[in-house]
């Protein structure tokens, strides 16, 4: 087990304060259970503002009751916001009022995409800036308050790219325990039995059903979304087919389209978007389909780890690390309709990073023909590539394709 402080800091944490002092509203928004509340409450910069819950039966019954005297006391806190739509509103009518312009006045936590959900689209534009937390890093649950190093490969030429690996020096860990733990806080950090991980995850995923779910919408058959669900976790890392999906649950494909978004929104499943810009070949543009997390795709899905739940490690790194970014960036994969694919490309600015996942500890030449292909493809704007492997050692496999071992950069 990770030893460990008992609140462990957050990469986001810069960017949230950062926030807090420049617009009015901070939505704070992720899976349940990825920290979202302690976060919100511990970090030094609202530590001392109230805090409300929605998960509260009381205190959900006075929110409900009259929203804008429930938001009449700023500054405060509110988790799970999505639980009262009506609060968004009256947020903004309570920002709208305000004679002077006054900064961090509100946060809100929510378990799902708010601007997805039906009557609050919009309503706090330009009033709020998002901050999308995800299940905790692996340099996170070390206590280091940090995500990968994938900026550090940005920031210094390929030439020294060995040395900034070398140099790291955090614990080589056995992939597949990193996966079956995952990043929420719970299990991975306070639960050592595997038994009772599995556990807490059922009822992890019971409680979404159950209830988060239900907030979010009306959904007739419960029992037909924990199908998709599983059916989905079959099939992490893949294309999104809707049309084998709906053959395999026996849903109509209209349905399981439209279950798939509601689990997108409430950050259960990642749709992870093709890279495709000034393309000379053609590329598969359908979305891969992603977990938040990969323990939870790995206990829906049943057996054993696999490469495709190590992917989904990886990514879940990437995304962690994307949305503490101030520079826009974005995470997408690569794949021509000749089979050529990279796992990740990752764009910030002009530049392009390709990384790829190995559960190998030696990885081979041919593991890097999709990355020497997109290299090829992008010469201009690609800055190199990155083999995640599960072994020790750093090598060259390509003039720019370095392979390393995934516990160093993560």
């Amino acid at each position: 087990m990770y030893d460990h402080p008992t609140i462990l800091p957050r990469a986001a944490s810069a960017l949230f304060r950062r926030a807090l002092g420049t617009v009015r509203v901070v939505v704070v928004m992720g899976p349940r259970q990825a920290g979202k509340s302690t976060f919100v409450r511990h970090d030094p910069a609202t530590a001392d503002r109230p805090y409300v819950t929605l998960d509260d039966p009381d205190t959900l019954l006075r929110a409900q009751a009259d929203p804008r005297a429930f938001v009449a006391n700023a500054p405060v806190t509110i988790d799970e916001v999505q639980r009262v739509p009506e609060l968004v509103l009256a947020v903004k009518a309570a920002v709208d009022a305000q004679p002077t312009r006054r900064t961090g006045e509100y946060v809100l936590t929510g378990s799902a995409k708010l601007l997805a959900v039906p009557g609050i689209a919009d309503s706090l534009a330009g009033r709020a800036f998002y901050l999308q937390l995800w299940p905790m890093t692996r340099r996170e649950l070390l206590g280091l308050g940090e995500t990968g190093i994938w900026g550090e490969f940005f920031a210094h030429p390929p030439t020294e790219w060995p040395d900034l690996v070398r140099a790291q020096t955090t614990p080589e860990t056995p992939w597949e325990d990193a996966v079956s733990r995952g990043g929420f806080p719970e299990p991975a950090l306070q639960i050592e039995s595997d038994a009772d991980r599995a556990l807490w995850f059922r009822g992890y995923i019971a409680t979404f059903l159950e209830r988060d779910l239900r907030d979010l919408r009306a959904v007739g058959r419960i029992v037909d979304v924990e199908r998709l669900m599983r059916a989905a976790a079959l099939r992490l890392g893949n294309l999104l087919n809707v049309s084998e999906l709906s053959r395999d649950t026996q849903i109509p494909a209209t349905t399981v389209r439209d279950y798939v978004t509601l689990l997108a929104t409430s950050y259960q499943v990642v749709r992870l978007e093709a890279y495709a810009v000034n393309r000379t070949k053609r590329l598969i543009k359908t979305p891969k389909l992603y977990w938040n997390d990969a323990a939870v795709g790995l206990r829906l899905g049943g057996g054993s780890p696999g490469g495709a739940h190590f992917e989904n490690y990886v990514l879940t790194d990437l995304l962690a690390w994307r949305d503490t970014q101030i520079e826009q960036t974005e995470v997408t994969y690569w794949r021509t309709t000749t089979g050529l694919e990279v796992d990740f490309v990752v764009e910030r600015g002009a530049a392009l990073l390709g990384i790829e996942t190995k559960t190998t500890s030696r990885p081979r030449p041919e593991d890097a023909r999709g990355l020497r292909a997109f290299l090829e493809e992008y010469p201009d704007r690609a800055v190199g590539g990155l083999l995640l492997h599960t072994g020790r050692d750093v090598f060259w496999m390509h003039d720019r394709v370095l392979a390393v071992p995934w516990w160093r950069v993560m």
